[in-house]
């Protein structure tokens, strides 16, 4: 038995002589994500088709879930374009819905319902309105529960009309948002907090192919901390049709900050460190943004000032997609997204190690750059960047070998 999910979606139908490069490349962020071999992807008229045996039904529908660009799809029962065949599919999507607890027959109110109809197939002898008045009037005979709500309904039942008749009832929301790829490429500038991982999301959602940073400071900070980045990096991959991770052995350059910078200077200079590592992979990977999950004043190293003196250190645009986010809000996001658990696991990261009690809050931009300058720094920030290892993981299957890349 063939399953068959038809897809929308939303943004990209307003795209006008772009919309052809944005489609294909939804379609190969769908196919790198599915993961099934005989899915067969197909493309009609605004629309686009999955056809894959039952058994893979859950595999499909979980990379429909988790693919940027689709706002909504469902399972969809393809029949004959003849209107009494459409009549009994119509019924049997009721069936389903029913014994998937999307109607309750039993409840003590009425269930309200609405056709939408679409003929793209004009030969067809019914209009959209014909269709959507013999249809209704099928369902109310046949279930005496339903009612009909053009305005309000509980649900609504779909029928298109196209080169075979597609009738399907829950919409499953997508993730929304533009293909994976359609906007260039960036780095994510991610720790082993709450913040990063939402900013990747956020701006992957935007249409960002990403690749991850992370800057390691062991033996300061453990192998564990590593291993809860490469957890993060990996549930963000399923979202980002894969990704690679850097990981900056980053010791050196701390350990310079630490023995030349003021205590309260040393947060800046840290994150100014990272920022101009950052450049360097970006450029190599020909990203052309830098990302962080900075959120406006959170922290001393996100006041105005600050964010001022870090940003100075790239020519790089640096996306901020938390700036104007409260902590709240970054955390229902990391739940939904399904990073927050393993952000909170407790191993702290090298910015919370060497941090000290009282970091400048409104740091004076010639003083940090003369603090800057004392560090001479730039042949360790070098060689922490040629030392970088690459771990590639996979939209499905996670941690892959470290020649695989994407």
């Amino acid at each position: 038995m063939q399953a068959i999910y038809l897809i929308r979606f939303g943004e990209i139908a307003l795209k006008g002589d772009n919309r052809i490069f944005f489609e294909k490349m939804l379609k190969l962020n769908m196919r790198k994500n599915l993961g099934v071999k005989n899915a067969r992807i197909l493309q009609r008229a605004g629309r686009f088709y999955i056809e894959t045996p039952e058994e893979h039904a859950a595999e499909v529908e979980r990379a429909l879930s988790h693919t940027f660009g689709i706002v909504g799809f469902s399972r969809a029962r393809r029949v004959q374009k003849d209107i009494e065949i459409i009549e009994r599919a119509s019924k049997k999507v009721i069936i389903d819905m029913i014994a998937a607890g999307d109607i309750d027959p039993d409840s003590a109110v009425s269930t309200s319902f609405k056709i939408e109809s679409r003929r793209t197939d004009k030969s067809f002898p019914l209009d959209s309105y014909g269709i959507a008045c013999r249809i209704g009037d099928t369902l109310r005979t046949e279930f005496d529960f339903l009612t009909v709500d053009v305005h309000e309904p509980d649900f609504s039942l779909f029928i298109e009309i196209r080169e075979e008749a597609f009738i399907y009832g829950s919409l499953r929301p997508g993730l929304g948002g533009l293909p994976t790829g359609t906007a260039g490429r960036g780095l994510l500038m991610l720790s082993g907090g709450i913040d990063s991982p939402v900013a990747g999301y956020m701006m992957a959602k935007r249409g960002l192919k990403l690749d991850f940073i992370y800057f390691h400071t062991y033996p300061y900070t453990s192998e564990e901390v590593l291993d809860k980045v490469r957890q993060l990096a990996s549930i963000l991959s399923s979202y980002c049709c894969g990704a690679n991770l850097f990981v900056i052995p980053f010791t050196p350059v701390q350990l310079r900050i630490n023995e030349r910078a003021k205590p309260e200077e040393i947060t800046l200079l840290m994150r100014a460190a990272m920022v101009k590592i950052g450049t360097r992979i970006a450029r190599r990977r020909s990203a052309g943004c830098l990302i962080t999950g900075e959120s406006l004043s959170q922290v001393a190293s996100q006041t105005v000032e600050s964010i001022t003196f870090t940003g100075s250190a790239t020519n790089l645009p640096i996306f901020r997609p938390l700036i104007g986010l409260d902590k709240e809000q970054i955390i229902r996001q990391a739940r939904t997204i399904g990073t927050f658990e393993t952000s909170i696991l407790p191993y702290d990261d090298c910015c919370t190690v060497f941090s000290t009690d009282h970091p400048l809050l409104h740091p004076h931009m010639g003083r940090m750059n003369n603090a800057w300058e004392n560090l001479e720094i730039e042949d360790l920030l070098k060689q922490a960047a040629d030392s970088a290892e690459r771990i590639y993981f996979h939209p499905i299957y996670g941690e892959k070998q470290a020649n695989q890349t994407d």
